[in-house]
């Protein structure tokens, strides 16, 4: 059946960002649908955000494209051009290349969620606006390239 039970699939809150970047995300609770379902070209998770959590670090990706679709509640999305909130049946698109760092923040008192839908190379390369970290196959390293003590999640 190719509904998915989404209570079914593990919950987690884990994060590969080094300290003291995987503070402001402590509250982003995910589960991988993508495969539960069996897809294997594409990633997708369910996402909720706690009040105050952050869905990840500002960022972008050089060869993955992204797609966001608001369920619940409300968040802030912040980019290069600023801030706008999101409410359930929002939709954003951002094309793997385009450097303009990316981010949702529950600004809120209740939970929110949604789904990101992600497609291209998740071993892709990829960078963070506002703190010395960028991204690829292999982890986490500074804009020098001094590498993070850190394992990259996928």
């Amino acid at each position: 059946m190719p509904k998915l039970d989404l209570e079914a699939i593990p919950q987690s809150n884990a994060t590969g960002y080094p300290a003291p970047f995987h503070e402001p995300v402590a509250g982003r609770w995910w589960r991988r649908l993508a495969p539960a379902g069996g897809l294997t070209e594409m990633g997708a998770s369910h996402v909720v955000l706690k009040p105050g959590a952050w869905s990840s670090q500002r960022h972008w990706h050089d060869h993955e494209d992204e797609l966001l679709i608001m369920l619940t509640g409300e968040a802030v999305l912040v980019e290069d051009t600023g801030r706008i909130v999101l409410r359930s049946g929002d939709v954003c698109a951002w094309p793997k290349g385009v450097t303009n760092g990316h981010q949702l923040i529950n600004e809120s008192d209740v939970d929110c969620s949604f789904v990101a839908i992600s497609a291209g190379n998740r071993d892709g390369t990829g960078a963070y606006s506002d703190i010395d970290m960028q991204f690829d196959g292999d982890g986490y390293f500074r804009k020098d390239g001094t590498p993070y003590p850190t394992a990259r999640m996928r």
